[in-house]
């Protein structure tokens, strides 16, 4: 449906259940790729025809954490590949909630660094080269729980909310740079591990991965331009 061609992709989280879809996605629309991962062997295993490629960079052994090494990952892709068209963050994830009074300290830092701080830390990296060559798409993935708290999910709702806000914020700050900034609310994502983890629930409701890459091809192509600081909400039939 789409052609990227010409566009460089960062995508972090690649070896995820939705990162993963989202490569196949953009790989089948013709785009290079940029795949950050903190593991020092994954990437080459998974995704071992690539990396051997001049059209492709696999960043590995980067802790999205770590705001200096993100910059270094972001600095080397540009020397490259020459520049970075779009940015995915697929990297985030969920800790099973206790009440508030429950929670520690512990698990709101670990809720806030693994789905707000790496997307702080990646679009920090990489906006300044999105202004350089004065064009860019943004693509964050918040959750359905960032609009609103329920029992036992503080920090991840917390986390996800804050994730919905810094997209807005930088969709006002780019958007007369012909930056978009946008993101998607999935609701539960049909994986192997939530299918496991909820083996009674009625999983044809649940959003694929594939679906989420469809809409998140959508956003960082041209038929998204006039789309800024959007929350798309994508939650299947739930």
């Amino acid at each position: 449906m789409y052609s990227f061609e010409n566009s460089v992709v960062m995508i972090t989280g690649p070896t995820g259940n939705l990162g993963s879809a989202v490569v196949t996605a953009f790989r089948q629309a013709g785009a290079k790729l940029v795949l950050v991962d903190r593991h020092p062997n994954r990437l080459h295993k998974i995704y071992a025809d690539l990396s051997t490629s001049g059209d492709h960079f696999l960043a590995t052994s980067v802790e999205v954490t770590d705001p200096e090494a993100v910059g270094k990952m972001a600095a080397e892709a540009i020397e490259r590949l020459g520049q970075i068209d779009i940015l995915v963050n697929t990297v985030g994830g969920y800790r099973a909630g206790k009440p508030l009074h429950e929670t520690s300290l512990e698990t709101l830092d670990f809720m806030f660094k693994l789905n707000a701080q790496t997307i702080f830390n990646t679009c920090r990296a990489v906006i300044p080269f999105m202004i350089d060559q004065k064009h860019g798409k943004i693509i964050n993935v918040a959750a359905k729980p960032g609009l609103k708290g329920s029992k036992n999910s503080s920090a991840y709702s917390a986390a996800k909310s804050a994730v919905i806000r810094l997209t807005e914020s930088m969709a006002a700050e780019l958007k007369r740079q012909e930056i978009n900034v946008n993101c998607i609310l999935p609701s539960v994502i049909d994986t192997p591990e939530n299918r496991a983890a909820m083996p009674n629930a009625a999983h044809n409701r649940w959003v694929t991965p594939q679906s989420l890459a469809d809409v998140i091809l959508f956003l960082a192509s041209d038929a998204a331009r006039d789309i800024h600081g959007a929350a798309i909400p994508v939650y299947g039939k739930m």
